[in-house]
């Protein structure tokens, strides 16, 4: 892959720039040379536990001089997706504070987190402030037969020491208590780095599919993410894809490095 003709870079977040609260020690020199070589990049996750505001305040704490234009997230695509399909239905949505904020700021409206018998769509995302009665309140209204919606389809989160349950892995104890599998927002879905290069072409009309790169640490979402979508996909091994497992996986990427670190010194080298 000619790693120089790429004009917009979509990274994942967690995994891929940083781990937790510990940034990774080429991160700030990658998106400073991306900026000073005249292109784009937007931080692309499927992390719904935070909003767009919140991962401003996380990446400034981290060294990143970030604003919330410089995001796409799960979070917002499923906002985009309950206007598109349940403009006006009464939700109840297993979410952060957060998670509900960023819906709400969109435009979203009737969010319940309490069991009503009125409830027309269930909506779910990685909830970090899970409970079992948010376990127990999903369970009984998908014993009726309503939509079921969920941000994202992460099965574990990384962390500084290994992982945590994603929105998945929840949606999965749902299945197996209601037999209900929820309809997945973000990645792998096509939408996220399609309407990031809607955006972005407003700044650089010369961005296309074939120089648009979906950079991440996991293969069943960010390169299928990418596959999906018709774009380049890096995969690097800092995060939950080990070399073994890309192997093994029918989901191939464009190609694959150790880390981002190897892509910053691709594009500072002067072959």
């Amino acid at each position: 892959m000619d790693y120089k003709s790429m004009r917009l870079f979509l990274f994942d977040m967690d995994g891929t720039i940083y781990l937790g609260y510990d940034l990774f020690p080429f991160t700030s020199e990658l998106l400073a040379t991306i900026r000073a070589q005249g292109h784009s990049y937007l931080f692309m996750t499927n992390n719904s536990s935070r909003s767009v505001a919140d991962y401003v305040i996380k990446m400034k704490k981290l060294g990143i001089d970030a604003v919330p234009e410089d995001f796409i997230t799960s979070s917002q695509v499923t906002a985009m997706y309950l206007l598109d399909h349940y403009d006006g239905k009464k939700l109840y949505v297993s979410g952060t504070e957060s998670f509900k904020r960023e819906l709400e700021s969109a435009g979203v409206k009737n969010i319940y987190d309490t069991y009503r018998e009125d409830i027309d769509v269930v909506v779910t995302g990685f909830d970090t402030e899970l409970t079992f009665r948010k376990l127990e309140d999903m369970s009984k209204l998908l014993t009726r037969d309503l939509p079921f919606i969920a941000a994202n389809p992460d099965l574990v989160c990384p962390t500084e020491f290994g992982y945590v349950p994603d929105c998945g892995s929840v949606c999965g104890m749902i299945y197996n208590a209601t037999g209900k599998k929820p309809y997945y927002i973000g990645k792998p879905r096509p939408e996220m780095p399609l309407y990031a290069m809607e955006r972005m072409k407003q700044k650089d009309p010369l961005i296309t599919k074939e120089n648009t790169l979906v950079i991440g640490d996991r293969i069943y979402t960010d390169i299928a993410c990418g596959v999906n979508a018709g774009v380049n996909s890096l995969l690097v091994l800092s995060g939950e894809t080990t070399a073994d497992k890309a192997a093994q996986s029918e989901t191939k990427p464009t190609a694959i490095l150790s880390d981002c670190g190897e892509l910053l010194k691709i594009l500072k080298s002067e072959e």
